[in-house]
């Protein structure tokens, strides 16, 4: 075989392999989540714990070993209503199977609110959260949809004032995760 078909015939290979793999090195996706848990807020003196729900929406970029997103949450608690912002990054473990990950955000509180049965509600500044997770993903098979199934904790700090006391908030939950693949 002379030179120049060498050439073009591993150009051809090379090029068609390109296209064919093209969708491994990211994916773009948006989903939706949804978790059960706990809301405690925390002062100088007191610790209360109550159930919480919380929903949300996530944009992001998965490339092989690691996911970046941008997250919306939504957290109602017993007395507490959250809007978050948050920004995620992932590292996942290569396994064929089951894919474990673990993962930690920053962000900020907006329109949020601490609204007890008695006395007046107050809105909450705007204060940064942090959050860690661990978690798994499923493929689902044939269809361009991943399945998280994970457990995070959020911690906001200072988040109000009540009776001069700065009052957190920590918020642990199990999650699942729907991302639609692009």
């Amino acid at each position: 075989m002379k030179l120049n078909s060498t050439v073009i015939l591993a150009t051809a290979v090379i090029l068609s392999a390109g296209a064919a793999n093209a969708n491994l090195l990211f994916d773009i996706y948006a989903g939706g989540t949804i978790g059960v848990g706990a809301t405690a807020k925390i002062t100088d003196d007191h610790f209360y714990d109550h159930s919480a729900t919380a929903y949300g929406a996530v944009f992001g970029i998965d490339i092989p070993m690691f996911r970046i997103e941008g997250e919306y949450n939504y957290l109602n608690g017993h007395d507490t209503t959250m809007n978050l912002a948050m920004v995620n990054a992932y590292f996942k473990v290569p396994t064929p199977v089951l894919k474990p990950y673990f993962g930690a955000g920053l962000g900020t509180t907006f329109e949020s609110k601490y609204d007890p049965e008695f006395g007046p509600h107050i809105n909450m500044d705007k204060s940064i959260t942090y959050q860690g997770m661990v978690g798994i993903t499923l493929d689902v098979p044939i269809a361009p949809i991943k399945l998280d199934i994970e457990g995070r904790i959020l911690y906001a700090n200072n988040a109000y004032e009540i009776a001069n006391d700065m009052v957190d908030i920590l918020h642990y939950d199990a999650r699942a995760k729907l991302r639609y693949i692009f």
